[in-house]
């Protein structure tokens, strides 16, 4: 059984940087889309980032395309996700989720939470002085 379990989260200065991990265990992921999400307090899930299965194509959505980057290294059976030039308004609960690339074979659909049928337990980002 897939399990995904975030870190790297915590308390920046606006400006600072953080680095997000998501650690699969049960199954690799070889085969797995891999989704970044946020929810800010009270907030919907909102998806900002995903990667496809392979690594090659990746997806940003506007407000955090440059300064976000997704990566993943299938050999260590983890996801990353770089966060530079933070911002208040990034502030929330992020989480990583999974879905077999057989079940989502068009890259644009991956900011849907819908989409997603494992998700980790999140991590808290908060950004303020």
């Amino acid at each position: 059984q897939l399990q995904l379990v975030e870190s790297g989260g915590g308390l920046v200065q606006p400006g600072g940087f953080l680095r997000l991990s998501c650690a699969a265990s049960g199954v690799t992921l070889n085969y797995y889309v891999i989704g970044w999400f946020r929810s800010a307090p009270g907030k919907e899930r909102e998806g900002i980032s995903c990667i496809s299965s392979s690594g090659s194509n990746t997806y940003y959505i506007d407000s955090v395309k440059g300064r976000f980057t997704v990566s993943r290294d299938n050999a260590k059976n983890t996801v990353y996700l770089q966060m530079n030039s933070l911002q208040p308004e990034d502030t929330g609960v992020y989480y990583c989720a999974a879905v077999n690339r057989l079940r989502l074979p068009l890259l644009s659909l991956c900011v849907r939470p819908a989409q997603y049928d494992n998700w980790g337990q999140g991590t808290q980002v908060t950004v303020s002085s």
